[in-house]
């Protein structure tokens, strides 16, 4: 695990609360610059089956790049959950990533794992673990 994902306490704790509240995959974006996460905006789940895939709503992403494009935060990945799975991406999760170099992380069973969507990952195919760097 050579990049670490650096979130604050606050943010990673916020996902996981997001995540435990709810029986449906969560979803939301992740905002910053390079391999620090400053932000973490949540999305509603647009997927017609929310219990065990995602898709992010669309207006929220549009917007974030949006701003993005305007001189605001960067969208360097995403977050999602797995209700009654682990932190591990899921072959449903390689199938829809692009190779892109985006961060995930994934909230399963009270915790996160981060991962970075790549060409020939060590998971799946498709992503590589990433080392969490938990800040104040």
């Amino acid at each position: 695990m050579g990049i670490r994902l650096q979130i604050s306490r606050s943010l990673r704790e916020r996902i996981i609360a997001e995540a435990t509240a709810s029986l449906d995959e969560i979803c939301g974006l992740l905002l910053g610059e390079g391999a620090t996460v400053s932000d973490a905006v949540a999305c509603a789940n647009v997927h017609p089956t929310p219990a065990t895939h995602f898709e992010l709503d669309p207006t929220v992403l549009f917007h974030a790049l949006r701003t993005a494009r305007a001189g605001g935060p960067a969208v360097i990945g995403h977050y999602h959950s797995h209700p009654t799975g682990s932190t591990m991406p899921s072959t449903t999760d390689a199938a829809a990533a692009a190779a892109d170099g985006a961060f995930w992380i994934i909230a399963a069973d009270g915790g996160v794992a981060a991962w970075r969507a790549v060409r020939d990952g060590t998971v799946h195919g498709r992503f590589d673990p990433v080392a969490l760097a938990i800040a104040r």
